[in-house]
């Protein structure tokens, strides 16, 4: 396990977790979870509503919550994954537009491409 950014993290490919970070913000963003969330929901709003044991209370509470974290996480490296790639690529146009004012093409247009296809890799 590694505290680096996402997109610090080096390497060619992306590790185990990115992959499956990818992999299931692909599915949350599906109109099936969203009719899961909404089927959660319901299913605590009705518990409290009957007036059912205090232990499907807690089941419908900690489902809740459950969720809750594990979108929160997931969506914070959506999030500084997409940061760290827009970062990247404006450092490159801006490298690339100097280089070219200078008249001389050269290391940074090399990668400008590279860096244009970042969301590949990251």
């Amino acid at each position: 396990m590694t505290l680096q950014h996402p997109a610090d993290r080096g390497g060619v490919g992306r590790g185990k977790f990115e992959r499956f970070a990818e992999s299931v913000s692909t599915v949350t963003s599906s109109p099936a979870f969203f009719v899961f969330c909404l089927a959660l929901v319901s299913f605590t709003v009705a518990v409290h509503i009957a007036g059912i044991a205090t232990d499907w209370l807690l089941l419908a509470g900690d489902s809740m919550t459950a969720v809750t974290l594990l979108l929160l996480a997931l969506l914070k490296n959506s999030e500084l994954r997409a940061e760290r790639a827009i970062q990247r690529k404006l450092d490159a146009i801006a490298a690339a537009l100097l280089e070219a004012q200078e008249g001389e093409p050269g290391k940074a247009h090399e990668n400008l491409r590279d860096v244009i296809r970042m969301e590949e890799e990251i």
